[in-house]
């Protein structure tokens, strides 16, 4: 369905983002930021836009896209849960709290629980390796998580009181 007069389609908002880094250096970088900050996703029905205006294959931007872990091809649940799993974290525990967090939310890293509330990550490092396992829930650190401790923060950012 056309967009309407005065109403912006997903593409027109696509091009608009592409034009504000055209003149980048490395240009392809920062487009994918500013479409993940506008849509809080970058969909595959981008990628022939950017391909198109970027003189780039679709491969290569495919290809960015899934390398960078901080681009997601769909949107992301109302609570974002990022797992360290990197050596210091998992020297104290953060494999096992990985694993009951993915039982308890019934989901895997990298996807949202079937109501869309919580998306589970995996990152390699928050830098917060004094305190391990550590977790990021909607961009807020938190360590010494224990799986008491981690659903307690989970519950408290699902009903907004973290």
């Amino acid at each position: 369905m056309p967009a309407s007069q005065g109403e912006t389609s997903i593409a027109d908002r696509v091009r608009a983002v592409i034009d504000a880094h055209r003149g980048d250096r490395g240009a392809l970088l920062p487009i994918l930021h500013g479409l993940q900050a506008e849509f809080g996703f970058v969909s595959q029905e981008m990628v022939p836009t950017l391909a198109t205006e970027l003189n780039l294959s679709r491969a290569d931007v495919h290809g960015v896209i899934t390398f960078y872990t901080d681009f997601r091809s769909e949107p992301a649940g109302r609570t974002v849960v990022k797992l360290c799993r990197a050596e210091a974290c998992q020297s104290v525990g953060a494999e096992a709290l990985v694993e009951r967090a993915q039982q308890i939310l019934g989901t895997k890293l990298g996807q949202s629980t079937p109501d869309g509330s919580v998306t589970l990550e995996q990152v390699f490092c928050l830098g917060n390796c004094a305190l391990g396992p550590a977790a990021q829930i909607n961009g807020r650190l938190h360590g010494r998580l224990d799986e008491n401790r981690l659903v307690n923060l989970i519950v408290s950012a699902e009903t907004g009181k973290a």
